[in-house]
């Protein structure tokens, strides 16, 4: 029996200056007013939850109702994927981020469940290919973004979306999830205990790390560095592992649920090993 111990990775990197915004030539120009060239851009800020340090800078622009989306975050927990979606609703509900009082069972840790109740549900799982539907693909980690060993995200993609995202997009938060309070580099049982929403689960690994609101202004520019569609160092870095996942779970990963992922180096290169908890 193998430990319930997910993964054992560097400790946490020092952290770099605040992200910054490069004026990039390969992004869309955008008029004071947020109207581009056939489009339209926000800027959002993610400030960090739980007391991560995470942070960064993302913009969100649309052609029609086709969506951009470039992120640049740093403090993030180091090898491991971090999922990430829009959260709330685009019916008209108003929704924002938490702040640290929402942490109504007071055990020093903001939980998934206490933060849906201000951000709301995920309305676009933010992967790095393939289905983005929240209730398929929320618990799709293998195509999440994973944190180089600085704890750095980047993150580019463009995703069709309905006509009511591009409509709501300001209704709507980008949320980044994954904590490491106690600083060893991993998500384990050992920092926040058990997540509320599957006692198989870390704490660490369903936990919001960040958060932030689209705002008004628009931008000019894109997230400085050369951002790739996924995450991790540039030209390598680890992979997360493949995740098979069931109805029920995607379903339960609507209200914040994940898998996490325990990494081995083998021999020919680094091989992943999906971990569920206590099993090996």
């Amino acid at each position: 029996m193998e430990s319930q111990r997910i993964g054992r990775l560097a400790a946490v990197a020092a952290l770099p200056a605040a992200v910054l915004l490069a004026v990039a030539g390969s992004s869309p120009a955008v008029a004071a007013d947020g109207e581009g060239e056939g489009g339209t851009a926000f800027q959002i800020d993610l400030e960090q939850l739980n007391d991560t340090g995470s942070k960064g800078t993302a913009m969100v622009s649309f052609e029609g109702t086709e969506m951009t989306v470039w992120i640049k975050a740093e403090g993030m927990v180091p090898g491991q994927p971090s999922a990430q979606h829009l959260h709330g609703s685009t019916e008209g509900h108003d929704f924002v981020c938490p702040g640290a009082e929402a942490d109504t069972n007071k055990d020093g840790i903001l939980n998934n469940t206490e933060a849906t109740v201000h951000y709301g549900d995920i309305n676009i799982a933010l992967t790095t290919s393939g289905d983005t539907d929240a209730a398929k693909s929320g618990l799709a980690v293998d195509r999440m973004p994973v944190a180089d060993k600085e704890g750095k995200i980047s993150y580019k993609r463009t995703i069709e979306v309905g006509q009511d995202v591009a409509d709501k997009i300001k209704d709507l938060h980008i949320v980044q999830h994954g904590i490491d309070p106690n600083g060893n580099g991993e998500y384990d049982f050992e920092g926040a205990g058990k997540s509320e929403l599957d006692p198989k689960l870390p704490q660490e690994a369903t936990a919001p790390a960040n958060c932030g609101e689209v705002k008004g202004a628009a931008i000019g520019s894109v997230p400085i560095g050369g951002v790739e569609t996924g995450g991790g160092a540039p030209g390598g870095g680890p992979s997360p592992a493949v995740w098979a996942g069931s109805a029920a779970a995607a379903a339960a990963m609507s209200a914040g649920a994940y898998v996490v992922v325990r990494r081995r180096t083998a021999a020919r290169g680094a091989a992943a090993v999906v971990r569920t908890g206590g099993a090996a």
